[in-house]
């Protein structure tokens, strides 16, 4: 009896759905992604033929697509069921090419979660091909090949080879560079704050804050007005004006979005966003669960939308009522009525737990550490999102002396609601003293305190999501991708967890900025990722929109060529050539930077940048330790020895040996500070390194 043949992306996911819907009646394939796109070695858009994209089967991918033929062949009914967004309908798109399957045939079949039940209900619901979906992939790529294929051989040509310049990526680089900039054209401003410490009638201290005058508030911005205010306070009666005690409720966060996401797990979990999305499509995809098989445990990843289906609404509620409290749960059905929200991008749910009573913990020994960190973050935040606000006692008291203003305010929580189960910090409650209006209160001392203006913060990864999410730039799967690629191209590099600039970075961003003013705009950008909208809405022919775009960007394009002037990224050292004695200088070459004489081509001498650290190899005791970089940008520590010296080390060496066994000793960071630790995993000496 023949089978129908179920099509998905990756292998992982075909494992899990042919468990579903059994081997008997279904054969389940993946096509590992993309099967057709534009070469790589041209350009394959047909400008004069209206932008006709040239697609070609994948190099590599010709056993999967064979495979995918032959199975569809013997197939009763073929079924594609790629991500749910514009890039699986995209993909499905180019699957129903190759296998001739009819654009008109219902064959695409989507779902939100990888559960049974959400499988099977989507086989029985297949629809047709969005072939506006598809047009607006075909338009997004068609305008990213566009940018990046004819801008980026201008880089090689006048900066150097290996560059790369894109719609979003570009942009992105920009903003990093513009922070920079403000962060040193910033001139700190001073100013001054006054606290008081006071006793009341009971003998209670507390904390009063100057406010302002005659109940308007007043920044103080030199030492002048605060000797003022300081006599003012010296001569005057300090008397309780106001108090007012008021609850204050605060709502429970939305369910995650994409962004949020990325946002949460790098300010909670010290994630980067490419680790937060990879981790999440492994739950996504399917985790083997003891007792239960392999299953979905979360709903689709990439989405704009904090909408929740009615049904993981009721299951909700029934846990938050049987399992937290049934005054724990809050009804949020009457929410939003009245309210319009913008159109996101997609349709789908948040990103929630596809089963609430799959808890973190009864789970967690299925889970690797970094998949129960994600899911129990994930999880927590779509049940509080079900919960009630939590509510807080606040008492705000306005003291006086003359017409000076000093105000303090106390908090208590009174019901924690959400924060029972979403609560990632230690709080601690404010209390004031008793107090009553007319009292006096005696000062025991003045604090006047003198502060400058900071500068605005480097992007971290969580801040640089939520700038590109507010303005519009990119979309939920581009965000990680897009830091990933700046990292990697070396425009941009980490701090700690800020992100700044590169020389390189600098430079090319300088460089598109002058020459391609108008796609280097934010709103430029931002309006593009609009048109794409329409496009899916079916309001705009994509390849107008193409046309449009590309007119400004072959005009750019050909004064760029005539005014762009080559750039000199050679670096002079003080190291000398040892064959012609010129000084040495630093290159930037196909696999990163080297050494190479500055009196080329007469002297063709190069050599290896070499990072020494300044410890000598604890294993040959004659190399000395460098700093190597791994072929995935992870720095570890080897000989310069090698390869007569094999020894390597993650953790950076330190000179010291250990007092208690002998071995090397390397340094490990934590949050407490810098340890020196033994190398041998059985002696566990260590010790802190003083400041």
């Amino acid at each position: 009896m023949a089978k129908a043949l179920v099509i998905v992306e990756s292998p992982a996911k075909a494992k899990t759905i042919e468990k579903f819907l059994g081997k008997s009646h279904y054969t389940v394939k993946a096509s590992v992604g993309h099967v057709r796109d534009l070469p790589k070695s041209q350009l394959g858009v047909d400008i004069e033929n209206n932008f006709e994209p040239k697609y070609i089967n994948i190099r590599g991918k010709g056993d999967v697509i064979k495979e995918l033929k032959k199975e569809a062949k013997k197939a009763k009914k073929v079924y594609l069921a790629t991500d749910p967004d514009r890039e699986g309908e995209a993909i499905s798109w180019h699957l129903s090419y190759i296998l001739n399957i009819d654009e008109t045939e219902k064959c695409r079949i989507e779902f939100n979660e990888i559960t049974k039940d959400a499988i099977k209900s989507a086989i029985k619901s297949p629809r047709n091909i969005n072939l506006d979906l598809v047009d607006a992939q075909q338009a997004r790529r068609v305008l990213d090949r566009l940018l990046g294929y004819q801008i980026s051989p201008i880089l090689w040509q006048k900066v150097r080879k290996g560059l790369s310049a894109g719609r979003v990526q570009s942009v992105t680089t920009k903003l990093i560079c513009e922070r920079e900039e403000e962060i040193k054209s910033f001139i700190p401003k001073e100013y001054w704050t006054i606290e008081l410490v006071v006793i009341n009638k009971d003998g209670e201290e507390f904390i009063l804050k100057f406010y302002g005058e005659d109940g308007k508030k007043i920044d103080l911005e030199n030492e002048e007005q605060v000797k003022q205010i300081l006599d003012t306070i010296n001569k005057g009666e300090l008397t309780v004006s106001k108090i007012e005690s008021k609850s204050r409720k605060k709502s429970a966060p939305k369910p995650f979005t994409t962004s949020v996401l990325q946002q949460d797990a790098a300010n909670k979990l010290n994630f980067t966003t490419k680790k937060t999305m990879m981790v999440a499509q492994e739950l996504y995809e399917g985790i083997d669960i003891k007792g239960e098989g392999t299953v979905g445990l979360i709903s689709y990843i990439r989405t704009d939308s904090k909408r929740i289906s009615e049904e993981a609404k009721e299951r909700a509620k029934d846990y938050i009522v049987s399992s937290i409290g049934e005054n724990y749960y809050k009804d949020h059905s009457k929410d939003n009525k009245g309210k319009k929200e913008k159109k996101v991008q997609d349709a789908h749910e948040a990103i929630r737990p596809t089963s609430v009573d799959r808890t973190p913990e009864n789970i967690k020994d299925s889970l690797s550490k970094d998949q129960y960190k994600l899911y129990n973050l994930i999880w927590r935040r779509f049940v509080a999102s079900q919960m009630e606000d939590s509510v807080f006692d606040v008492l705000n008291v306005e003291c006086n002396i003359d017409n000076l203003v000093f105000k303090a305010t106390g908090s208590k929580l009174k019901f924690d609601g959400y924060t029972k189960i979403y609560n990632f910090s230690e709080r601690e409650d404010k209390i004031l003293p008793s107090l009553s209006e007319g009292e006096s209160l005696k000062i025991q001392k003045q604090d006047p305190q003198q502060h400058f203006t900071s500068p605005p913060p480097r992007y971290t990864e969580a801040s640089l999501v939520k700038t590109l999410e507010e303005l519009g730039i990119g979309r939920p799967s581009t965000y990680a991708p897009t830091i990933t690629t700046i990292l990697n191209r070396e425009y941009v590099e980490k701090d700690g967890a800020s992100l700044l600039p590169t020389e390189l970075g600098v430079i090319v961003t300088k460089i598109l900025d002058e020459n391609f003013h108008k796609f280097m705009e934010v709103d430029f950008t931002a309006d593009m990722e609009s048109q794409l909208d329409q496009i899916e809405e079916g309001n705009a022919e994509w390849k107008d929109v193409v046309k449009e775009f590309y007119s400004p960007l072959e005009e750019a394009i050909k004064t760029a060529l005539e005014n762009i002037e080559k750039v000199n990224m050679d670096e002079e050292t003080d190291e000398i050539c040892e064959l012609c004695g010129s000084n040495m200088v630093i290159k930037y070459g196909r696999f990163g930077k080297f050494m190479a004489c500055k009196n080329y081509p007469e002297c063709k001498n190069t050599k290896p940048i070499v990072n020494k650290i300044g410890v000598k190899c604890p294993k040959c005791k004659e190399g000395e330790i460098i700093m190597r970089k791994s072929k995935k940008k992870k720095v570890f520590y080897g000989c310069s020895n090698y390869p007569e010296c094999d020894f390597v080390a993650w953790n950076k060496p330190v000179e010291e040996t250990c007092e208690v066994c002998g071995s090397y000793m390397y340094e490990k960071y934590s949050k407490s500070g810098t340890k020196i630790v033994c190398s041998n995993k059985e002696c566990k000496h260590e010790k802190v390194v003083e400041e």
